[in-house]
Parts: C-alpha cells; sequence; structure tokens
C-alpha cells in the first residue's frame, strides 16, 4: 500500500467522533469548559442521522398523554432548548406537531446545518469535514489515545486525552477491540429513506385525514387496496407524515427497507448497505405515486429531496458499565446516576405495521454507566450506540435524547481531563449536577 501525500498531526483535550446531534452537544459542552476540542465529520455538514438521513424530527422532547386533545408537556432541556431556541430563532421549526400520542417538532435540515456550525464555532470547537475514521490508536492496549482519519489533504492522526464516539454505528469503540453487540435480541430494525415532497396543498390534506402524523385508519386501508391491486409496491402500511416549516410540503416517514430477496439489510454489511440505498430511493417512487393517485391534497406531489444516506435506526452499541434495560423503559425508571430522560415510546420498526408502546404521564432516565465502555479506557460514546437492550434502545435513540447525551459525555469528559482521571472513576452526580447548571431540569 501507498499514500504519497503528506500526512499531518493534531492534538486535544478531547476528540469528538461525528457531527450528529450528540456529537456537536458533546463537542460545545466539553468546549466550554476551556478545553481544546476537535471534531471529526464524514460529511460536510453537522447533523448526523437528523440531517444526513432527514430524520426531519427533534423527537423525545415531550411527555406522552393518553388524552388525544392533551397539550404539549415539556420534558427535555439543558443543551436541546439551547437548539431549540436557536432554530426557532431562524425559522427553522415547526410548532408541536402531534405524533401518535405524544408531540415532536418539524426542523429544516439546512437551518439545522446552520445552527450546528455556529454552535461549534462560537465555542471554539476545531472542526474538520470530510473526514473520515480508518484507525484508532491505542495506548498499551487498553487506552485509547486518538485515532488515524482519511481526509482529502492526507492521512490525519489525532491524539487526544479523551475520545468521544458518537459515530452512531459505536465505530471507534469497534476498531479498538471493544465490546460491542449488534442487538441483544439478535433483530436489527429495517432501515428507511426518508424524503420530502413538495407542491402539497396541506391544508386539504390537514383537513381530510388529521393533525396526528401517524397516519391509521383509511390510510391504512388504501396502502393495502393499493398493494392488493398488484400496481403498487408499498412494504410498509403505517406511515408517518410531517407538514414541515416549508410551505406546500410534508415530510414522509413511509419505507421499509428489505433486500431484493425480501431479506432483513444489515447496515454494518457493506452490499447490505449499499442495496438499502438503490431499494430505498425506488420505495420512495413508489409511494410517492401513491400519494398522487390517492391522497388528498397530494395530487401534484413531486418528491424533493431524500435523505443524503438511508435512515439507520439501529446497528452497533458499545458494551457499557451499565445497559438501559427493556423493563427500565416500561416502567419508567430513575437512577442516581442518571444524566437525562426520556418519555419516548419503544418504536419497533419491523413489518408492515410499525409497533409503538407507550409510557404515559412518566419518563424514565438514562445512566451515565450505559456510555462508558465496560473495558478500556479514554473512551466515552455518546448518541444511539449507547449500551441499552434492543425495545429500550428502539425509544433511547431519539434526537432530543441524543442532545442530552452529548451534554452530559461532553460535562464527562471535561471532568476527566481536568481532574485526571478515568471516565469510569467520575461520580455521575457531578455529571447530573453540570447538566443541570446548565438548564437540563433534571431535578
Amino acid at each position: 500500500m501507498i499514500d504519497e501525500r503528506q500526512p499531518f498531526a493534531l492534538e486535544a483535550d478531547v476528540l469528538v467522533i461525528g457531527g450528529g446531534a450528540a456529537g456537536v452537544a458533546a463537542a460545545v459542552t466539553a468546549a466550554r469548559q476551556n478545553l481544546k476540542v476537535i471534531l471529526l465529520e464524514r460529511y460536510g455538514f453537522a447533523g448526523g442521522g437528523a440531517v444526513a438521513g432527514l430524520s426531519g424530527t427533534i423527537c423525545g422532547l415531550f411527555e406522552a398523554r393518553q388524552d388525544p386533545k392533551a397539550e404539549p408537556v415539556r420534558l427535555v432541556y439543558g443543551f436541546a432548548e439551547e437548539f431549540v431556541q436557536r432554530m426557532q430563532a431562524r425559522g427553522g421549526l415547526s410548532g408541536p406537531t402531534r405524533y401518535g400520542k405524544t408531540y415532536t417538532l418539524v426542523h429544516d435540515p439546512l437551518k439545522w446545518r446552520e445552527v450546528g456550525d455556529d454552535l461549534l464555532a462560537d465555542s471554539g470547537v476545531q472542526v474538520l469535514y470530510h473526514t473520515v475514521v480508518s484507525d484508532v490508536l491505542m495506548d498499551g492496549g487498553e487506552r485509547v489515545a486518538g485515532v488515524v482519519a482519511y481526509t482529502k489533504q492526507g492521512k490525519l492522526r489525532v491524539t487526544a486525552k479523551i475520545t468521544i464516539d458518537a459515530s452512531g454505528d459505536a465505530d471507534v469503540t469497534a476498531m479498538a477491540g471493544l465490546p460491542t453487540y449488534r442487538s441483544l435480541n439478535g433483530v436489527i430494525q429495517n432501515p428507511t429513506m426518508i424524503f420530502r415532497i413538495n407542491g402539497v396543498d396541506v391544508k386539504r390534506f390537514l383537513d381530510t385525514y388529521g393533525d396526528n402524523s401517524v397516519l391509521l385508519g383509511p390510510v391504512v386501508e388504501m396502502i393495502q387496496k393499493a398493494n392488493a391491486s398488484g400496481k403498487y409496491a408499498l412494504p410498509r402500511q403505517k406511515i408517518f407524515l410531517f407538514p414541515t416549516p416549508r410551505p406546500d410540503q410534508l415530510l414522509c416517514n413511509c419505507t421499509r427497507i428489505l433486500g431484493e430477496d425480501g431479506r432483513d439489510l444489515d447496515p454494518l454489511v457493506a452490499a447490505d448497505l449499499t442495496e438499502a440505498e438503490i431499494q430505498g430511493r425506488k420505495q420512495v417512487r413508489e409511494y410517492e405515486r401513491f400519494f398522487r393517485d390517492y391522497l388528498a391534497g397530494c395530487e401534484n406531489a413531486y418528491v424533493n429531496d431524500t435523505g443524503v444516506q438511508v435512515g439507520i435506526r439501529q446497528s452497533r452499541q458499545a458494551m457499557g458499565v451499565a445497559t438501559l434495560a427493556n423493563s427500565d423503559v416500561v416502567k419508567g425508571t430513575k437512577f442516581r446516576s442518571g444524566i437525562a430522560r426520556s418519555a419516548w415510546p419503544i418504536e419497533q420498526h419491523a413489518g408492515a405495521i410499525p409497533k409503538l408502546e407507550w409510557l404515559f404521564n412518566d419518563y424514565y432516565e438514562i445512566p451515565y454507566e450505559c456510555f462508558v465502555p465496560s473495558a478500556g479506557e479514554s473512551l466515552l460514546v455518546a448518541g444511539r450506540c449507547l449500551s441499552a437492550e434492543a425495545e429500550a434502545m428502539a425509544s433511547a435513540r431519539v434526537t432530543a435524547q441524543c442532545f442530552s447525551y452529548g451534554h452530559a459525555i461532553g460535562h464527562a469528559a471535561a471532568l476527566a481531563v481536568h481532574e485526571n482521571v478515568q471516565p469510569r472513576d467520575i461520580d455521575p452526580i457531578a455529571v447530573r449536577v453540570a447538566v443541570n447548571r446548565d438548564g437540563a431540569q433534571l431535578d
């Protein structure tokens, strides 16, 4: 092998891999503690699954209520609140949009990128976009000392006192040879290709189908009828359609991506991920055609864009010192070491009709130890690669919680650097106090 380009090197107190919600929050938070922070991101923008995957919503901000007329009740604050305020100032967020028995906010992905840029720049984070981690630097076989990354300039070597794996797929953890797992029950949820359609008479659409973005009853029946006709291939029957901050536009979470042969696709297998992209684009066109033919207000609709990549709900997770259990979500468990909270439902995106399991008038907490790898040193994880059982992860993975995780883990990294201790030796109460000081309102 040969690469004649000149390599280069950087040093940091804290290195963050991945610029999604968790990575941005972690990097900004650590930098605000007077640390030198570097963030590496493979795309040319921040946002991760929210932007590249076009998930398009800030889910997890609100409690769930059984009463269909209940008003939104906020649950998550802290860094998420700062992000929401910045997005609102740019006109980049919808008002609360009903999603089943809770609410969400729909965002403009371009403005997400801009707010991400501003937050990182304002806090002094050194950002390198178009940078892909290829190797992990190990010190003595246990300590993660940094990474090697590919850039157009040449190979980059970054060393850091603390590294945060916010890759979404626990890439750094896996490269380091530390314990990871695919799914504790052996099932990985289907990827999806989210897209936006323009040319929609949104008022007529809402007048016909109501303001709940989870479309049931008549729409499910229409999809079943269309499939039965043999003229459409619509593998998912319960679909989610959200009005966006842009006029005449709907965000469409509709697809269920399988292999050409009907098998589940694994996003950690190169050939499967490639097939998911191709099958996803095909499904988008099928749903676009169905919308025009069947849905009121969508007669002149057309695809505006899709995600830059398929949306990944689940891939690989780090094995943590603790693991969030399915029962913790269902029972609303609170932890002394809790550093974030959630009331988002367990979303099982398998089969033609996704299943939602709700926790009403309550919430559960996610403990700090779920973000501390069970082995290795100088490494933390943040985002959806936390240590959690399958159903718990299907609730805990959404954007508002990822902001909270990054907020907390950014503080944990700063404590580790300032106190010269390992992440596993930090008192989680100190992290909880720090995020509360920033307005997280956990107590």
